[in-house]
């Protein structure tokens, strides 16, 4: 079994790449940890209790950063809906949150399976860059670490110039992306046009008539919504899933290079953009593998093995 260490402020796309990897076969999930973003740290903490208990797992959730390091939080009610979850109000669920913080929980995760964990970061990197400062060491302790987060070379998606998990916080992703450690950016274009859910996909989907499936759809409508009238996609983006489908079987990346990525923190017009020094021109040693171009096709059946039992 691989392990899994999951960073989300679960909304409606965590909710999916959360139960992507709860139901993979060969992954176990080691711990969840909650940040604020997408929606604040307690209603973040309970749509991620929720989906664990959805896929009948006690995975341990530990609630995380309340606010970005120097930021105002800034919460995405207006894609996922005024509980995060398209409005679909899930029931509280049982489980409790754990009462350890999630930066000490992962501090001790990877101290105890040095180099075996492999670490999702699904939202803002505040809790990635808190354990950091205070453990360096876990640079060489984590296996992979796979970034949804930034836009290479391409349009933002909360601004012009900036994807929102990185526009959230961008000191913390700053510090993570310089810390070292084996860091894989899925930004946020790898889900638009064609890698959207579309509508074939969509009713193909909910023709499985499976819990997991019905989920996956009704957290996300106000996303289908939204990003259709807003971003003018057509039809359902899944940036987080994308992203955990590429950590379970990197075989689904077509390209992929390693280059210097560096974060805007200063300038308000492109603040939180991750720029790529794509042709070397900074002759700074590249720190960060950024990935180009996925299967489309095979990351939706990904998707769709895990929705069909």
């Amino acid at each position: 079994m691989r392990r899994f260490w999951i960073d989300t402020d679960t909304a409606s796309d965590d909710a999916v790449a959360i139960l992507m990897a709860l139901r993979w076969p060969d992954v176990h999930v080691e711990g969840i940890s909650t940040v604020a973003g997408n929606v604040p740290l307690e209603m973040c903490s309970q749509n991620a209790r929720y989906t664990v208990e959805l896929c009948g797992k006690e995975t341990p959730v530990y609630e995380g950063a309340a606010q970005p390091l120097l930021r105002e939080p800034f919460w995405a009610y207006f894609f996922h809906g005024p509980d995060g979850m398209g409005g679909m109000n899930y029931p509280e669920p049982k489980l409790p949150a754990q009462e350890t913080h999630a930066v000490d929980a992962m501090i001790e995760a990877f101290r105890k399976y040095p180099g075996e964990i492999t670490l999702v970061t699904l939202g803002p990197l505040t809790n990635i860059a808190l354990a950091l400062g205070i453990a360096p060491d876990l640079s060489r302790k984590i296996e992979a670490c796979y970034v949804m987060g930034g836009a290479a070379n391409t349009v933002g998606n909360i601004t012009p110039a900036a994807e929102y998990n990185i526009w959230v916080d961008p000191e913390a992703a700053r510090q993570v992306y310089h810390a070292g450690l084996p860091l894989v950016q899925v930004g946020w274009e790898l889900c638009r046009g064609e890698a959207n859910l579309l509508e074939a996909d969509l009713d193909y989907i909910d023709s499985l008539d499976t819990v997991y499936g019905h989920f996956t759809v009704d957290c996300n409508r106000q996303a289908i919504q939204t990003n259709r009238e807003w971003l003018g996609d057509p039809a359902l983006p899944l940036p987080d899933p994308v992203t955990m489908a590429v950590a379970l079987d990197p075989g689904i990346v077509v390209r992929q290079s390693k280059h210097y990525v560096d974060v805007e923190t200063d300038s308000e017009l492109t603040r939180g953009m991750t720029v790529v020094d794509e042709r070397g021109v900074t002759k700074q040693e590249p720190n960060v593998e950024v990935v180009w171009e996925i299967d489309v096709p095979a990351w939706k059946e990904i998707l769709y093995q895990v929705l069909r039992a």
